[in-house]
Formats: structure tokens, C-alpha cells, sequence
């Protein structure tokens, strides 16, 4: 793709000094040369009483400068084409090389690999100028996404986000004037069904995995309703015995490099921040899965003493990792779990479906929904209350009581009998 190695320029005011009574705003960017510019541009504001003044004045002209100079280095690209002459999908990969390193790895990885896969396919097969794209363009995209290759609304939705922000950006840099993604109507996101074991479901999971080596991993998920990045990312020292408390406070995510004259790589990484503020949480330590934490450190020290040079001693405070000190992968995981699950003809689920069993386990103990949200760590009580609808068995409560308070006087006999001759049986129980 022709701008895929475009670079954003970034533009930052380095000061604000004052030269013959006007304040004159220093700049500071890294041309395409990376070669590092520190242009001077006057505010036209004298230097009394107008400080705050030249400073909203002097983060204008760094705005107005920034977009001057990223217009050029796309005018001056590999195509040589003006911004009113290059193609949408042209300008996306460019978008991408912008927030490349303003988002989340994960992110943009995200990002990415959904823009090669059918963003990039469609609209190559329909080159559309990007000043030219409409809302009608757009719309039959998402309209082909779901038909004919019959992608989840919610995944349209994801597509939909991507565009959005693209062309976003396209309309703050003056390139077009207005957001055709704005006039669509997005699909409506699917209701949340999620999968859970019941208690019973979960006990025989953990004697399945006994002795196995994601044991530990399974109950800490299963106990603690943790994701799986959370649980991946957990160190020793978030670990205190003495306290018996486990702090969740990393993560370990996968992310993609993707290069056109490259090989796609994956590789992990690990993060000193969770999703978010509430992901940050401190549970009590289970003895259960103490006497397993404890095990599992000294497995890692035999496992140390016995490979020696051949084990691995970058991640030697995680947690979870292999016989040779390696940090165990995502896919892994969720691969491993669903061939136990398989191999014991174990009713299928994901390995994210542990938290959500978890969560309608507390729920379905009687504990509230405001508690269960500080325990997953949920941003939003939204999120929580959708596991209000997975379990069923927590409406028995409520339809005994009503069952009790609204009482049929006639006889049920009677009601039974009525059609005694016909073949049409009535189970009121599946009602």
C-alpha cells in the first residue's frame, strides 16, 4: 500500500518566550528526515496581561502547523497524489501509521488485522477517492459483511468503529467535509449470551485438571472471575502470603507485526496496567489455591536448577510459565482448555466463560450486583448486569413467591380433563 509507511508528525510547543513585547511560540517536531525543527511563531500578543491568551494562541498555531506539515508529507508521498486524489483504502493505512503508537498494542493490532482481512479486500475491489466515499458506499460494505460473508453484527459494529475514526480524522485535517460514517445507521448490537458452568460443572473441571499444568491457572480464573490476559500477567510479587491477599495489576497481551515485505510475526507482551482503574483489585487468598501458588514456585525452581542455561530467566517473577521459564501463551491456554474439555466430554465452553461462571456463581449465592462488579472489575455497572439473565435458576425465587401470591381457583383436574380425548399434552413445567 502506497502510504502504509507514512509517519505521523508530531508538533509540540517547546516554550513560550517573549521577544520585543509579543509572545513568540517555540515549536518542536522531527521532520520526515527525522531530523528534529524547532520553528518560532509569533501570537501577536503582547507580552502584559496576555499570557493565558498566547498560550490558547500558541497551541493553535502548533494544531494548524501539525496539520500543514501532515498534509504535505501526504502530498508528498510514494504516489505523489494530492489529498483530494487518494483512494479511501489509501488513506486508511495511513490513519493507521498515525495511532500507531497513540493506542494500545492489542489495539492496533486489532485494528489492523481487521483492515487487511475484508476492509482491505473490498474496498481494492471498489476504489473509491476518498473525498468521493458516501454514507451508500459504506453502507453496502456492512451490508456485504453480513450477507454474504455472514459476519455478527457485533463484529460489523467493530468494522464500523474503524472507518469512523478514520474518517474522523480525514474531516479535522480539512480533507473532506464531513463524515459520511456519521449518516449510518449501525447494526444493532446482539444481546449478550453468555456460556457458565453450573457449580457441579466446575467441580468435575477442576478434578479433570488436576495435576494438569494449566491446574493452576483454571482454578485462579474459575475462583477469581479474572480474564485471561489478568491471569497470565500475574506475578509473585503481587503475591503476599503473609497477608494473603493477590493483587491483579498486570497483564499479558499478544500482539501482531505485520509488515508488508515481512512475515507476520505474534509476539507477547506484558503490561504494568490492567484494562482499566477497576481492573486494578485485591482478593483475599483462597487457601486452595495458596497450597497451588506454593507448589507451583517451587516446580519453577526445580525446573531452574535442573535446565539451568536452557531455562528461560526474563520472566522469573510471573507466575504462569512452562518447564523451561516461559511465559505461557493466550492461545495456548484457551487451545489446551478446550481439548481437556473435549477429551472428557465436558459440555463445551470457552476459557472466558470461566469469569462469566464465576460471576453467575456469586449471583446465584445471593451476592449483589454492585459487589460482583467490584469483584470482576467492571468499569460499568452495565457490564455486570448482564449476567442478571444467564442463570435462570436465580427466577425460581421469584416464581415461587408468585406462584404463591397469585393462586387459580378453579380445579386444575377440571382444566386437565378438558382435553383428555385429544393427543395434545400440556407440561406446564417447560412453560
Amino acid at each position: 500500500m502506497v502510504t502504509e509507511n507514512l509517519q505521523q508528525i508530531k508538533v509540540s510547543v517547546s516554550s513560550l518566550v517573549v521577544r520585543n513585547g509579543i509572545y513568540q511560540a517555540v515549536l518542536e517536531y522531527y521532520d520526515e528526515n527525522g531530523k528534529r525543527q524547532q520553528p518560532w511563531r509569533s501570537t501577536g500578543l503582547k507580552e502584559r496581561g496576555n499570557k493565558k491568551q498566547a498560550m490558547l494562541k500558541a497551541e493553535e498555531i502548533r494544531a494548524n502547523l501539525e496539520k500543514e506539515l501532515n498534509l504535505k508529507a501526504l502530498n508528498n508521498s510514494k504516489s505523489n497524489k494530492n489529498p483530494t486524489d487518494i483512494l479511501f483504502i489509501e488513506y486508511l493505512f495511513y490513519w493507521l501509521e498515525i495511532i500507531r503508537h497513540s493506542v494500545e498494542n492489542s489495539t492496533f493490532t486489532s485494528y489492523r488485522q481487521m483492515t487487511n482481512n475484508h476492509i482491505k479486500r473490498y474496498f481494492t475491489e471498489n476504489p473509491i477517492k476518498l473525498v468521493e466515499l458516501s454514507a451508500i458506499h459504506i453502507q453496502t460494505f456492512y451490508n456485504e459483511l453480513m450477507i454474504k460473508y455472514n459476519l455478527s453484527a457485533n463484529t460489523v459494529i467493530h468494522h464500523h468503529a474503524i472507518i469512523r475514526k478514520c474518517l474522523d480524522y480525514a474531516f479535522k485535517m480539512d480533507i473532506i467535509p464531513s463524515n459520511p460514517a456519521d449518516k449510518i445507521q449501525r447494526p444493532k448490537i446482539e444481546q449478550f449470551i453468555g456460556s457458565f458452568y453450573t457449580e457441579s460443572e466446575l467441580n468435575t473441571l477442576f478434578e479433570k485438571f488436576k495435576d494438569d499444568p494449566l491446574e493452576l491457572v483454571v482454578l485462579v480464573t474459575a475462583f477469581y472471575g479474572l480474564r485471561r490476559s489478568e491471569v497470565l500477567g500475574l506475578k509473585w510479587s503481587a503475591i503476599d502470603f503473609e497477608n494473603k491477599t493477590i493483587t491483579i495489576s498486570h497483564k499479558v497481551v499478544t500482539v501482531t507485526n505485520e509488515d508488508e515485505e515481512v512475515k507476520t510475526k505474534t509476539k507477547m507482551i506484558t503490561k504494568s496496567k490492567t484494562k482499566n482503574k477497576s481492573s486494578y483489585r485485591t482478593f483475599p487468598l483462597f487457601k486452595e489455591i495458596e497450597n497451588l501458588l506454593l507448589y507451583t514456585r517451587k516446580m519453577q525452581e526445580y525446573y531452574a536448577s535442573i535446565f539451568k542455561d536452557s531455562y528461560n530467566k526474563q520472566y522469573k517473577d510471573f507466575v504462569c510459565l512452562d518447564e523451561l521459564g516461559n511465559l505461557r501463551k493466550p492461545d495456548y491456554v484457551s487451545h489446551k482448555f478446550k481439548e481437556i474439555l473435549k477429551n472428557n466430554d465436558l459440555r463445551k465452553i470457552r476459557f472466558h466463560d470461566l469469569r462469566h461462571s464465576c460471576a453467575t456463581l456469586l449471583l446465584k449465592k445471593g451476592i449483589s450486583l454492585r459487589e460482583i462488579q467490584d469483584w470482576l472489575g467492571h468499569s460499568s455497572s452495565k457490564t455486570t448486569e448482564r449476567y442478571a439473565h444467564l442463570d435462570s435458576s436465580t427466577k425460581i425465587k421469584s416464581a415461587t413467591a408468585i406462584e404463591k401470591a397469585l393462586s387459580f381457583n378453579g380445579n386444575k383436574k377440571d382444566i386437565l380433563d378438558l382435553d383428555s380425548n385429544t393427543s395434545t399434552n400440556v407440561n406446564i413445567s417447560n412453560c
